[in-house]
């Protein structure tokens, strides 16, 4: 046990050293610098004293925020289909029937497995992935996972099931716990095992290391039954214990099953086990390809030079304009008795002749400044601006003569941004298929729960009846909807009072909270418009 918890340290020296040799300072190094230039700690290790201010124009992180706000400016809709069988857009079969059944004949199936019924576990599957996103709280962690991925490269998400939490309710009416969790990683922390393969799921091995506290440790080995492995291990200077979880797959007959252990350098901390998964659980987002690098790219450490040169010429600016508002002021000493405050208005008194008083007190003009040096500052943040991709137009400065050709230059400025939504897109279904992974494999029987135009019914899913399917996923990008409710609500009003929809499609279109009792009233023009037909 002890070998293998050896060769799995050895695994991850031999990629910390890969990673250590990347680039110019290596990924830790440079991602640190990457972090201080992003947040604004742009002088840091200059030596410049603080005598005088020394100015940042931050354009790194006016062009990061840029992006990932143009990034995640739009909807990213997942839906989910058994390849080989008929879905909504080619089939006329509906999951209605599947409802109806559900509704008078309580849960569970034991007939074989139908068109119909896959093509309600695939809704029900695409409704659980917008309740498992907002469960997660995926709107807050695609913005951390940008942010990693355009400082240091890449960001990952990790997906685990955690088996503490509540998850409802079973077909047999009893409680289900267990569901799954997602944490954005570090890519420093995140070791592959070929570093030249970008495909995730054609790794060898992935490696996520962690430090964790002796306690928090203790309780894990105390379930597992590996307390001896902690007695040796080394602890850090802030009393955390390193630990490696190394995910491999093994391939069999019945397909690719992910395997995991966890070790630190006192042994094993837990055996290797089957996850019950076919995908490595990781998704990875690359702000900057490199076709021979898992870890990907960071567009900072290109930018770097550029934001160091215009920090120095605005900085240079600066100082010359505050030398020439408030220049130095050179005093004699043997005619001056009084202190100088500088102060306007100050009366000095000067003893002498009117030679000494005419040379009392003298300024001292600095050199005339270059206005060259301005123009060249603002050509340089300009051309830096618009060679990544983020200029004028699309930080809102350009001026345009109509809401037309706002339009136009938006739509050609926010063109080479589709290449980094369509990254964005690939790591959205990655994401959902890992899931799905999740869901078919670990999820056993349980009530799933539906939202759709006739209100909400919880669908029985049972994931050993539904494993041998060949789940896909198709993902989509729609614009986020840029008008206000009122719009919204005048524009359905407009379609009432013309007969194109029914009181009940407009009821159930407004918006939640702005009427009380908005099911009841929902429900009410249904019965009245049955009775009418």
């Amino acid at each position: 046990m002890q070998t293998e918890a050896t060769a799995i340290f050895e695994e991850y020296n031999k990629a910390k050293q890969y990673k250590e040799a990347l680039g110019e300072k290596g990924l830790y190094e440079q991602g640190k610098i990457n972090e201080r230039f992003y947040s604004g700690n742009q002088w840091y290790g200059a030596n410049c004293g603080n005598d005088r201010p020394l100015v940042r124009h931050n354009i790194i992180k006016r062009i990061g925020d840029c992006k990932i706000a143009q990034t995640l400016s739009h909807n990213y809709g997942v839906s989910f289909f058994a390849q080989g069988m008929p879905s909504v857009g080619d089939s006329v079969l509906s999951y209605k029937s599947i409802k109806e059944k559900v509704k008078s004949s309580g849960f569970g199936f034991k007939e074989k497995l139908s068109d119909q019924e896959v093509l309600a576990v695939t809704e029900a599957l695409s409704q659980l992935y917008k309740t498992t996103s907002a469960r997660v709280n995926f709107d807050a962690l695609s913005p951390r996972l940008l942010r990693e991925a355009y400082i240091n490269g890449a960001g990952v998400l990790y997906t685990y099931f955690d088996g503490g939490i509540d998850a409802g309710i079973d077909l047999d009416g009893e409680k289900v716990k267990g569901d799954i969790r997602c944490e954005v990683l570090k890519i420093g922390d995140v070791y592959f095992g070929d570093p030249s393969e970008t495909d995730i799921q054609s790794q060898p091995y992935i490696i996520l290391a962690a430090r964790k506290s002796r306690d928090e440790l203790l309780r894990q080995a105390e379930i597992n039954g590996t307390e001896n492995t902690l007695i040796n291990a080394e602890v850090d200077s802030d009393g955390k214990i390193l630990v490696l979880t190394k995910l491999y797959k093994e391939y069999e007959k019945a397909g690719t099953s992910v395997k995991c252990v966890k070790v630190t350098n006192g042994g094993i901390l837990k055996s290797p086990f089957d996850t019950k998964l076919h995908l490595y659980p990781l998704s990875v987002f690359r702000f900057g390809e490199n076709e021979t690098c898992a870890y990907g790219e960071s567009e900072i450490t290109y930018l770097i030079p550029n934001q160091i040169a215009i920090n120095r010429m605005i900085t240079a600016s600066v100082w010359s304009n505050i030398a020439a508002g408030m220049p130095m002021m050179l005093i004699n000493g043997d005619t001056v008795s009084g202190d100088i405050s500088n102060d306007p208005g100050q009366i000095i008194k000067i003893y002498g002749t009117n030679e000494d008083v005419a040379s009392a007190v003298k300024f001292v003009c600095p050199p005339d400044y270059s206005e060259g040096l301005n123009n060249a500052a603002n050509n340089l943040i300009e051309n830096t601006l618009t060679q990544s991709g983020t200029g004028p137009v699309m930080l809102g400065d350009e001026k345009a003569q109509n809401a037309a050709a706002i339009t136009r230059l938006q739509t050609a400025a926010l063109m080479p941004l589709n290449i980094l939504k369509g990254r964005y897109k690939d790591f959205i279904h990655s994401t959902a298929l890992i899931w799905a992974d999740f869901w078919l494999n670990l999820y056993f029987k349980r009530r799933i729960r539906i939202e759709d135009e006739d209100g909400v019914w919880y669908f029985p899913f049972d994931a050993e009846r539904y494993s041998d399917l060949s789940i896909a996923a198709n993902v989509t990008i729609s614009e986020i909807e840029e008008f206000s409710a009122q719009e919204k609500i005048s524009a359905l009003g407009t379609l009432y009072d013309k007969g194109i929809i029914t009181k009940s499609q407009y009821l159930s279109r407004l918006p939640d909270a702005l009427i009380d009792s908005k099911a009841e009233l929902l429900t009410a023009s249904k019965e009245e418009e049955n009775e009418t037909e």
